[in-house]
């Protein structure tokens, strides 16, 4: 699909298909690993951006690497160890996450006391060391690196700089702060605009003489650059700033001025805010949006672009969106495979009709994004010349050797990527550094360790439940040297897991559990560790067995609340729907209970898979409060296009045989359920502008042919107290859901821990 004509038509028609995209078998297949195409011939060629080779068409996509640089700014072990990792495995380009070239002009971007949650390359010479030493290894297995240089945070930077240093957050023009919309951005003054243009140029010279193969301009998503570049947020009036384009334009002349005619210079774009083609009619009734209604057009995006290469790009990543549809820019296990590809087609296409060449004479490149961690699919995308380098971004955190693997036709060992967000944008978001919830590795390498440690006696382990925390456990320790034995009830492996990869948009689950599988099948055909299934172990049989340390990791069971009515035979658990569909035969008016992701996702599969009309009931003010932003916007946005009632600040309080009563809060202040364009903030992060929630209840009543319970779950974890108190082995451990039910993050890291600590 092309958007040179009939953009808006076209954007919208593939906006909307992010929400049914699984119901096209074609689309869905393309979520599996698997290894048709093998040999990689494409993804495994050389290419040439500007003076340098890369060895493969990979490209390791920036991830912010909050947190992983010393307070000061200067890369610490840990973002070393990091990107050496991925090196190692065989990436061929790697770019990093943003560093800000604005410190003293945008308030966001550090802390009271000039202290850095971002690296840094200016300041002083003291951060020039953790650059170069990152390059240099880098260097040694083969890759090359491109720094993310970012003029700022701008509208979607932290307000807290209010409160704390007493100055308002910046932008191209007076715009609403993303995560507090009631405080006001400052338009930044023009002599500010030309620091921050002259600091680029400084921190791509020092980057070259760092030895960095590259500068990399992050110029999307609605961070200050965006902003500045966009006649959506950029409304200024008067200066040479009034013209969209010249920020952007003097920025890349002031790059290549400093660093020649031979580095690399390469830019994130969106060929669109789709602000208006996600949000329709409603975008112009929308207080946060509707200010943004100039947005920068298809054409516009295109000929900016070209004027960028003739300034001096060599290479463009594009992709769709903003903060204020953030799903998009961040694509969520839930959205299609290669979501983006009609995109990078497009501009390779306008590139190329328009005989547009970089400085150096050559082909502008175009590097495909969006969930495109698949290998028949990544090679699928270059033969089909819908562009010409690859990006990987959390598929490198889940597996940093998946290029190894992909090379070796290994697709069947690759770490799927569960596409969650918990560990890496939701974990810095909540306080934390990238991590990944299915490696424990990434993001720890400074301190967990790349070779296990033997055990220097063959112990014999008993582990019980093999869901993500028993199975890495499990594997872990069998690669120890211990003897293991894994038990497990049911007829398969997986846990809750299983239930939870039912749904269409769950693919990338499935992808998980298959590798959890294959894993097992391997490591028990090899004898390295015994697997019982359809086998509940019990006190007695773990008794005799004499292990020296006993693993409960046996999960949890869903939740009842104690109500009148329900026990009615018409009352389910949504894993016992998941598993068993048919229990929604004949049922059309659907009620689920519960608005986190378990209850959300059922209410998908429900309205989308099997036609149901749908409505979640929620206590709390907000549906899917805990989840990643993006992840949140995707599955709400697609639930209020199937018209699902989500009704929030609503108690659930007796259910009848057709029926259910609540009682619902009418408050005004209720927050709108379906505001996908606002983040929820952390619970430690207090709005001084919000109003507190006031009760105003009132009873209602609902019709029910089917009452679905996603209330949370209860550890199972009866026969850990049964063998403490037994004092049956030396060891005994609980850990996973059946210690505290939470995510697979916490579950695969406790099983790996333990794994690594006996």
């Amino acid at each position: 699909m092309s958007f040179i004509k009939d953009y808006k038509r076209k954007l919208k028609e593939l906006v909307d298909s992010y929400g049914d995209w699984f119901q096209d078998e074609k689309a869905h297949n393309r979520t599996k690993m698997t290894k048709d195409l093998h040999p990689y011939k494409k993804i495994f060629s050389p290419v040439n951006i500007n003076s340098i080779s890369i060895r493969n068409r990979l490209v390791m996509g920036p991830m912010g690497n909050i947190s992983m640089a010393e307070e000061m700014g200067r890369p610490s072990a840990k973002m070393l160890k990091y990107y050496t990792e991925r090196a190692r495995g065989g990436v061929g380009l790697i770019t990093t996450g943003l560093v800000p070239v604005c410190y003293g002009i945008d308030p966001t971007v550090n802390e009271p006391g000039d202290k850095s949650y971002f690296p840094r390359i200016d300041r002083s010479r003291t951060t020039y060391s953790g650059w170069r030493a990152i390059a240099h290894s880098v260097h040694s297995y083969g890759a090359k690196i491109f720094i993310q240089l970012t003029p700022g945070l701008g509208r979607v930077g932290s307000p807290e700089c209010v409160l704390k240093k007493f100055k308002l957050p910046v932008s191209a023009s007076w715009n609403p702060n993303f995560y507090m919309p009631a405080v006001p951005c400052r338009p930044l003054r023009n002599r500010e605009l030309k620091r921050i243009i002259n600091n680029a140029g400084q921190a791509a010279a020092d980057a070259k003489a760092l030895e960095i193969d590259g500068v990399y301009l992050h110029g999307h998503e609605g961070y200050l650059l965006e902003q500045l570049t966009n006649p959506a947020y950029n409304r200024r009036k008067l200066g040479r700033y009034s013209d969209w384009q010249n920020f952007g334009l003097d920025l890349i002349t002031e790059i290549r001025e400093r660093v020649g005619p031979d580095y690399p210079i390469m830019y994130r774009i969106d060929l669109s805010l789709a602000l208006q083609e996600t949000y329709g009619q409603e975008f112009h009734k929308i207080k946060e949006l509707k200010k943004f209604k100039g947005e920068r057009t298809v054409q516009e995006t295109l000929e900016y672009m070209s004027n960028l290469v003739k300034a001096g790009v060599d290479i463009f990543d594009v992709d769709l969106g903003c903060y204020d549809n953030w799903w998009l820019p961040h694509p969520p296990g839930s959205m299609p495979p290669g979501c983006f590809l009609s995109l990078s087609r497009t501009v390779k296409e306008y590139m190329q009709d328009n005989n547009v060449l970089t400085n150096k004479e050559q082909e502008v490149l175009v590097v495909g994004v969006g969930k495109l961690g698949y290998p028949d699919l990544a090679e699928e995308a270059l033969q089909e010349e819908m562009c010409d380098l690859i990006m990987l971004a959390r598929p490198l955190l889940a597996d940093p050797d998946w290029p190894k693997k992909a090379y070796a036709g290994r697709v069947e060992d690759i770490i799927p990527c569960l596409g969650d967000q918990e560990g890496c944008i939701h974990e810095f978001v909540a306080g934390g550094h990238p991590q990944c919830s299915v490696n424990p590795r990434t993001g720890n390498e400074d301190v967990y360790p790349e070779v296990l440690p033997s055990s220097s006696t063959r112990k014999k382990v008993g582990i019980v439940g093999a869901g993500p925390a028993g199975i890495t456990c499990a594997i872990t320790l069998a690669q120890r040297g211990y003897e293991v034995v894994l038990y497990e009830k049911e007829s398969n492996i997986g846990g809750n897991l299983r239930p939870g990869s039912i749904p269409r948009i769950k693919a990338d689950t499935r992808n998980y559990v298959d590798y959890l599988e294959h894993q097992l099948e391997k490591m028990t055909r090899d004898k390295e560790l015994k697997l019982i299934l359809s086998h509940e172990a019990k006190l007695p049989e773990l008794e005799e067995e004499n292990y020296h340390t006993i693993i409960i990791a046996s999960g949890a069971y869903p939740l009842t609340p104690s109500l009148p009515g329900i026990n009615l035979p018409h009352v389910v658990q949504a894993i016992d729907l998941l598993n068993n569909p048919s229990l929604a035969q004949g049922k059309q008016d659907i009620l689920v209970v519960g608005g986190g992701s378990v209850g959300c996702e059922t209410a998908y599969f429900l309205s989308y898979e099997l036609e149901k009309n749908v409505t979640i009931l929620e206590m709390m003010p907000y549906f899917l409060k805990e989840v990643c932003t993006a992840n949140r916007g995707h599955l709400i946005h697609y639930l209020q296009r199937k018209k699902v009632k989500l009704l929030n600040c609503t108690r659930l309080t007796e259910v009848q045989k057709d029926c259910i009563k609540g009682m619902k809060n009418e408050s005004r202040r209720v927050p709108n359920p379906y505001a996908t364009w606002k983040p929820v903030l952390p619970a430690n992060i207090k709005n001084p502008l919000e109003k507190p929630l006031d009760l105003k209840e009132k009873e209602i009543q609902l019709t029910a042919d089917l009452v679905v319970l996603a209330t949370g779950m209860n550890p199972r974890n009866s026969l850990y107290y049964e063998t403490l108190e037994k004092n049956i082995s030396e060891e005994i451990h609980c850990i996973g859901d059946a210690l505290k039910p939470a995510r697979v993050f916490e579950a695969v890291k406790a099983g790996y821990l333990l794994g690594t600590g006996l």
